[in-house]
């Protein structure tokens, strides 16, 4: 354990955005502590998170520049084609054979030759960013180790342990999940709501190959989608209504694959569960603001939104990379890197990018989650007309990939 107490970055929250900005501001030669409460070694367990994340291709660039990819690269499933319908599931096969009101997003489209992204479990994330932290000269971590107060000042913050120990810094980031309490406690309030929803994850083996292609289907209840996993599996991410959920979670694993196959169909063969089943209410947020005196926002305790597209994690690590630019740039010109001036420019970077994003989707669950004839048909209608105008459809693939508007330079085509 270190015996260092002053840095210049103290990050409260070691999960998957709290260890990735470690290494990010690590890497910009800032000195960093890193807390969580959790012992390491559980949170890379198989049994501490079931779920996976999407990590878009320009968010792959961030775990590649930082030396975190390489572990988790043979458990990273590239997406090479993303078909998304509205209807029933069983009613959509394959790029070709559904009817005309469809998107398909093909990454052979894309110049960069790239995938439109990747599937990868928690876990193997969490284990490449804890090997990647373990070589990082300028990351000190706080594990397992509670954080009890943090008190602020004119020139720097205070983090105290459960141990007793005080840590110093200049900056406090908060990485600590969508009911953060230090956002909490900074009087940030949060504009919030609950979908009446819940999201049931599993993996599934299956008998034929996938190819690299994710579905995902519109269905009364919600989005279904079918994730490409490595060592052919498949990830399922169903969106319940919160009323129904408990009877398909109380399934014994036969009459939950025949739950599963009236909704998947028979292109992937026979199935089978290659794990438990999980679920988690389904919400949003946004922090009215982001940043507080010598407290920055980051990943989930500055949104989270509903997984209709796969985005949240990304919008994660956009945040992160742009406050690693907007840090190493403050620090150039001599700026305190915890003043309200130099955080200000990380919250216009992200703030208005994160609520455009989040907002959208919340717009995308109200018009997709319904039955409604006459909505359905338009709905397919705009679809189509979408995959049929190319730039049209190479604009929402960049949109998949985190790859418009302003990039970081973590997240910038590499050469």
């Amino acid at each position: 354990m270190t015996s260092n107490t002053t840095f210049d970055i103290i990050i409260v929250g070691g999960g998957l955005a709290g260890g990735l900005a470690a290494l990010a501001l690590g890497s910009e030669e800032f000195s960093v502590a890193l807390i969580d409460a959790e012992d390491p070694a559980r949170m890379q367990a198989a049994e501490f998170d079931g779920r996976t994340t999407a990590v878009a291709y320009a968010a792959a660039r961030v775990f590649k520049r930082l030396g975190a990819w390489e572990a988790a690269e043979n458990e990273a499933e590239p997406i090479r084609d993303i078909l998304v319908t509205d209807g029933r599931a069983r009613s959509s096969l394959r790029p070709g054979t559904t009817s005309p009101f469809h998107l398909h997003f093909d990454a052979s489209e894309l110049e960069n030759g790239e995938p439109l992204g990747f599937i990868v479990e928690n876990r193997h994330l969490r284990i490449a960013l804890f090997e990647a932290l373990r070589r990082a000269p300028n990351v000190s971590l706080f594990a397992p180790a509670r954080r009890v107060a943090t008190a602020f000042s004119a020139s720097n913050a205070r983090v105290t342990l459960g141990d007793g120990r005080a840590l110093s810094g200049t900056l406090v980031i908060a990485a600590d999940g969508r009911f953060s309490p230090l956002r909490a406690e900074a009087g940030i309030k949060v504009n919030r709501w609950a979908y009446r929803q819940t999201g049931i994850v599993a993996t599934i083996t299956h008998e034929r190959p996938h190819d690299g292609l994710a579905q995902e289907f519109f269905l009364p209840s919600g989005p279904f989608a079918i994730l490409p996993m490595a060592r052919n599996r498949s990830n399922i991410v169903w969106t319940e209504s919160r009323a129904a959920a408990p009877a398909y979670l109380a399934l014994d694993d036969r009459p939950f694959i025949d739950a599963l196959r009236a909704r998947v169909g028979d292109h992937l063969g026979e199935l089978r569960l290659d794990g438990p089943k999980w679920s988690y209410p389904l919400a949003f947020h946004l922090a009215q603001t982001y940043v507080a005196p010598r407290l920055a926002l980051i990943g989930d305790a500055a949104h989270a939104i509903h997984p209709i597209a796969g985005q949240g994690y990304n919008l994660g690590v956009k945040d992160i990379a742009a406050l690693a630019d907007t840090l190493s740039e403050a620090r150039s010109l001599g700026l305190d890197i915890g003043a309200q001036a130099t955080l200000g420019n990380y919250q216009r970077w992200r703030r208005f990018d994160s609520a455009a994003l989040a907002l959208g989707g919340d717009a995308l669950v109200k018009l997709f989650s319904n039955d409604y004839g006459p909505l359905r048909l338009v709905r397919g209608i705009g679809m189509g007309a979408v995959n049929a105008v190319a730039p049209l459809r190479r604009l929402f693939m960049k949109e998949a990939g985190a790859d418009l508007g302003r990039l970081p330079s973590l997240m910038a085509p590499m050469r």
